[in-house]
């Protein structure tokens, strides 16, 4: 009988170790089978402004982040997905327009993002004074479109809003930091720092995650020809091949923080993986004039430029030869003379530093006209100087 008893406990304590054996096994699984759900589960963003200048190097470094994509970009009736074409196939485009609450609305419903990027805008900064109300439609009140369907939908999105440097205008200090008062010089910076502020307000007030990337002057080699930097390199690459003699400029003495914009778009989506949303000043500390950028571009072409006259009557010169002319009506109404980035709260919390020199920078964009000339030779969009 007692052994009966002592089988029978012997018996059911290796079933319970058995079980318990299964039970290990089948928890185990649940675990590989969370992470590597967990692994395959992709970020959603949405980027406004995807077929722009930052738009493009966002998208593209998000998808090696392994994020879903979508794209949002008002219909037009021309195609404007140049830069983007390489991603194509990777992302998700959507129609909106950030000045239709409604179609804010729907995107969101939709797409249903985790983070959102605002790259939209009216940026250049001459056609704000041509085109004030658009660009404060655009810049202003679309930002705060985006945030009260953000605040309706899901306050949980995380919101990036890209804020610029002409928000300071003129400085008030030098460098210009988080603190630096702004005194914007253009109804472009003063639609910004309307954007600016509504974000602060929404962040604040409703206690969403809304960031502020107060970007510096940041270029590439797909900037828009009528962006002063672009509309040098091009120049330059031109005139070396002889398709063009001359540019006309604007006010060579204004200074900028010239930075990279692959290296920005970094720096934007490590303000949303914080713990915490704040504003970031983003530049490279270093400040270089409108001379320097056309001396610098001329120099990779090997043409040594030297300068005559003073004022409106100034000229570049190389061999002789005129190839560029100061011209009054590239001046602004009112100049931003100079901006410098101390992007000292950035690189301490965001542990972000720009990687690329105002000489790299400048040597990419000429290289980068001067292969594709050579390669399609001067198209119709080549053919004009640019200057009018």
């Amino acid at each position: 009988m007692k052994n009966k008893v002592s089988r029978g406990v012997k018996d059911a304590f290796l079933k319970i170790k058995q079980d318990i054996n299964i039970l290990k096994e089948e928890l185990t699984d649940l675990k590989k089978d969370s992470t590597e759900n967990k692994n395959t589960l992709k970020k959603r963003a949405l980027v406004t402004g995807l077929t722009g200048q930052d738009g493009a190097y966002l998208a593209e470094f998000l998808l090696k982040k392994g994020y879903e994509v979508y794209g949002m970009h008002r219909r037009t009736s021309m195609e404007i997905f140049d830069r983007i074409s390489p991603l194509r196939k990777k992302i998700t485009l959507v129609d909106g327009d950030i000045t239709d609450f409604a179609s804010i609305v729907s995107i969101l419903k939709e797409v249903q993002p985790e983070e959102i990027y605002n790259l939209a805008g009216q940026s250049f900064v001459p056609a704000s004074w041509t085109q004030p109300i658009s660009t404060a439609e655009i810049n202003a009140l679309g930002v705060m479109k985006i945030l009260e369907a953000i605040r309706l939908i899901n306050p949980k999105i995380k919101f990036y809003q890209a804020s610029t440097s002409e928000m300071f205008g003129k400085v008030r200090e030098n460098p210009q930091t988080e603190k630096t008062p702004f005194y914007p010089r253009s109804p472009y910076g003063v639609s910004k720092v309307f954007g600016y502020f509504i974000t602060k307000n929404y962040r604040e007030s409703y206690n969403l995650f809304a960031c502020n990337g107060i970007l510096f002057n940041h270029e590439s080699p797909t900037r828009g020809k009528q962006f002063v930097t672009r509309k040098i390199t091009h120049s330059v690459a031109k005139i070396k091949l002889g398709y063009q003699d001359f540019f006309e400029i604007g006010n060579l003495n204004s200074k900028r923080d010239w930075g990279y914009a692959g290296d920005y778009v970094e720096a934007m989506w490590a303000m949303l993986q914080r713990n915490k949303p704040d504003d970031y000043v983003i530049g490279t500390g270093k400040t270089h004039s409108v001379r320097e950028f056309i001396e610098e571009s001329f120099k990779v072409v090997g043409m040594h430029i030297t300068w005559e006259g003073k004022g409106v009557e100034e000229v570049g010169k190389f061999e002789g030869k005129v190839v560029v002319k100061v011209s009054p009506k590239f001046y602004r109404p009112v100049e931003v003379e100079y901006l410098l980035a101390n992007s000292s709260k950035a690189k301490k919390e965001l542990k972000w530093t720009p990687k690329t020199s105002f000489k790299e920078l400048v040597k990419m964009m000429v290289e980068s006209d001067l292969n594709h000339l050579k390669k399609y030779g001067l198209m119709e969009s080549d053919k004009s100087r640019l200057d009018i």
